[in-house]
């Protein structure tokens, strides 16, 4: 069988999802010497590592890793790269796998450089889902400012088809009759690195994230944080724009609970820990109170956890918020009970924070193509069937953590392929 240019090699991996994760099994199978599909259902590579603002506890922007990535797939000619590709159909077993892919198209070809004459003409707006709908792009954007690849991409549901970014492209490089294209692979193994969704905040009607805009996720303080995002990296309420005064964060927002997300995420509570220096750098006096379960900041975590507790207006509440009750100015109260003193708690805030967990983002789409997955949707690597998981997609994990284990599943890929 062919690929999209040509036939497809004996003993090639294909990497599905291209997040840090499928970047990383895709380089490790590359660098000795596989040849590696590696596809992305979105217009970008980079996942959701791509959205945040810092890492921890470095505290260092995603760009100094990211860049490394991309320039090392840039320069190896054994990994090749689609975007806007998902899997329709996977058929054979481990060494002969046959799948099949589809294209979706970007109404923009190769010949795009960034040079952003569209949008300046396109009249058609669309909600931003790279910051979380916080604002809004033209429906020819560009995806976000680390992009790759490095090209804009029109959203077929915005776009009215009105031609003016066409006329405006010097480069010929806006076809709006583009069509989706299907093609197939034969692959050795599949490794899935699919990553992981924030749990849906509308789902905790305690929680009343659909019934204010002083109501936020991590992820969404993440992107409001972002030099890059909605508000230019200062922390403003979505809606009026107001600097809020003070904060409150709500731990295992979904996670360890029978209705939602029975499992500890694992992330959250060092999310939560980090936010509350971007918080302090913009400011500093701001009074923050942090309603939790547990704290959990395992191993090298610690020192980075005990140095922000030590901080006197940030208060930490061990306690689970039974509800959020918006008030006529905007701010909202959050209502729990201090499980050490017993003492009922109503705390006012002008911003909340739900620490929202991590859930599997393909547990339906990997089973339905034969991958193993567990009660949680995690997806079980099967090296006898040559399907392996990496990242977020196996289990929750940190950015190190889903590195080090996709470094484990491109080795048992490659192994693998050479049955």
């Amino acid at each position: 069988m062919t690929d999209a240019g040509g036939a497809s090699p004996m003993g090639a991996v294909l990497v599905v999802g291209g997040g840090i994760s499928g970047m990383t099994v895709a380089l490790e199978a590359a660098e000795v010497g596989k040849d590696v599909f590696l596809i992305e259902k979105n217009p970008y590579m980079g996942g959701r590592v791509a959205q945040l603002n810092q890492y921890f506890p470095k505290l260092c922007p995603p760009s100094c890793g990211m860049e490394i990535n991309f320039k090392r797939i840039k320069n190896n000619r054994k990994v090749r790269m689609y975007t806007m590709t998902q899997i329709k159909s996977v058929t054979g077993d481990a060494g002969n796998y046959e799948v099949t892919l589809e294209t979706t198209p970007r109404l923009v070809n190769n010949n795009c450089t960034a040079c952003n004459d569209c949008v300046g003409v396109c009249p058609e707006e669309r909600d931003n889902d790279f910051n979380f709908n916080m604002d809004k792009t033209r429906a020819i954007y560009k995806p976000h400012e680390m992009a790759m690849p490095m090209k804009y991409v029109i959203d077929a549901k915005a776009c009215t088809k009105c031609g003016k970014c066409v006329e405006a492209c010097k480069y010929d490089a806006i076809d709006l009759d583009m069509a989706p294209k299907t093609f197939t692979l034969n692959v050795a193994s599949i490794a899935w690195s699919t990553g992981w969704n924030p749990y849906d905040p509308a789902k905790m009607d305690n929680l009343k994230f659909n019934e204010s805009d002083a109501i936020i996720t991590n992820m969404m303080m993440e992107r409001l944080a972002a030099p890059a995002g909605p508000t230019l990296g200062k922390i403003l309420r979505p809606g009026d724009n107001k600097e809020p005064q003070s904060f409150g964060f709500v731990q295992c927002a979904g996670s360890r609970d029978e209705n939602h997300l029975e499992y500890c995420s694992y992330v959250c509570c060092m999310a939560t820990m980090k936010q509350i220096t971007y918080i302090r750098e913009r400011y500093p006096e701001a009074p923050i109170y942090v309603f939790y379960i547990d704290l959990r900041t395992p191993g090298k975590y610690e020192n980075f956890r005990a140095k922000l507790m030590d901080d006197p207006n940030t208060h930490f509440i061990k306690g689970k918020v039974a509800d959020i009750v918006p008030e006529d100015d905007g701010s909202v109260t959050m209502v729990a009970e201090n499980a050490v003193t017993g003492e009922k708690i109503r705390q006012n805030v002008d911003l909340a924070v739900l620490a929202t967990g991590m859930e599997p983002a393909a547990q339906g789409l990997a089973a339905g193509f034969g991958a193993e997955v567990d009660s949680n949707g995690f997806i079980v690597s099967n090296e006898d069937k040559a399907i392996l998981s990496a990242g977020c997609a196996r289990k929750a994990s940190d950015v190190v953590t889903a590195t080090q284990n996709s470094t484990a599943a491109a080795l048992k890929a490659v192994q693998a392929s050479r049955r």
